[in-house]
């Protein structure tokens, strides 16, 4: 992997750390219940997304 598209896959990564960020913080404040279970299904997906990302990252160290 070029230097390149490490440095997009370190930039992807803390994107995906962003948006959880702002999804937790909203759903401490949400009432509406489907709109919470909407939520959390987005902070699942890009938990997911983050963890594919990192194992992508840790693939690279071990070549």
């Amino acid at each position: 992997m070029t230097q390149k598209e490490l440095l997009y896959v370190e930039d992807a990564i803390c994107h995906e750390q962003i948006i959880i960020k702002v999804l937790v913080d909203a759903l401490e404040q949400l009432e509406d219940e489907k709109l919470k279970v909407y939520m959390e299904n987005q902070k699942k997906t890009h938990e997911k997304m983050e963890k594919k990302l990192k194992k992508l990252l840790e693939g690279i160290k071990n070549e």
